[in-house]
């Protein structure tokens, strides 16, 4: 028997607290989450000192992750086994955006846009997991006028203004433009392993296969693709060409 691995968890909940811990804005993905956590966060954060803070930690089943900007918190609340790491780099990844929509990020940035964060974040996570988090993808999402923090005055900037080009590579930090290959071509390795632990009379104690697909993408622009895989050996075990096997799929398909 093989030993199935749970997903882990994102966000069950998002909050920007101010400085004395006090609810800006909350927004509820799971609805898992449970009362009270306000007052836990302020216990183990506002009521200790800042020598023995962690970004990090877990109380009564809950996964505390949280993030500090200016006079404002920016905490994530997650269930079970949660993925620490993505939670807490899209909490920065949040920071950036926002700062970027608002000029400067503080409670009052916050409180004069509200409805602009709401878009944002039901943007940019789904369900607790992190979506889209490029701030040149969500402008042509996000249409609502916000308001811009400069020297303590309110500036009104409008979306409209925003020049956004229709070439895609322009709005993915990781993809520059002008990509170009001679040939389009992509390299797929799969690659799996498995761990085994036996006792000496040959009884399987535990059994695990951890599996990695490793690209080599040389592919122009940023072109859809899609991927088929299909297991070679096991075909040829059974008598059965790749070429059957593609027909007898797209018939079952039909």
């Amino acid at each position: 028997k093989f030993k199935i691995l749970e997903m882990a968890s994102g966000a069950s909940v998002i909050f920007f607290l101010d400085h004395k811990g006090k609810t800006i804005i909350r927004r509820d993905y799971r609805g898992d989450a449970g009362h009270g956590l306000t007052e836990k966060f302020q216990k183990k954060v506002l009521d200790i000192e800042e020598v023995n803070l962690t970004p990090v930690f877990t109380d009564g089943g809950h996964t505390f992750v949280w993030v500090k900007h200016n006079n404002i918190f920016l905490v994530a609340v997650c269930r079970g086994n949660p993925n620490v790491m993505m939670v807490l780099s899209f909490l920065m990844k949040l920071v950036e955006v926002l700062s970027e929509y608002f000029g400067n990020l503080e409670d009052e940035s916050i409180r004069d846009n509200f409805v602009v964060t709401y878009e944002l974040l039901d943007e940019m996570i789904d369900n607790g997991y992190p979506q889209i988090t490029e701030q040149k993808m969500l402008q042509q999402y996000i249409k609502t006028e916000s308001y811009k923090l400069a020297e303590k005055n309110h500036q009104k900037s409008t979306k409209n203004e925003l020049k956004i080009t229709s070439n895609l590579t322009s709005k993915i930090s990781h993809r520059p433009e002008g990509i170009r290959y001679p040939k389009n071509e992509v390299f797929c390795d799969v690659v799996e392993k498995l761990d085994l632990l036996a006792s000496p009379n040959g009884t399987v104690l535990s059994s695990e296969i951890n599996g990695a697909l490793k690209m080599n993408c040389m592919l122009t622009g940023m072109p859809n693709l899609k991927l088929g895989l299909n297991d070679k050996a096991l075909f040829e075990m059974t008598g059965r060409s790749t070429a059957i096997a593609r027909c007898s799929h797209k018939r079952e398909a039909c």
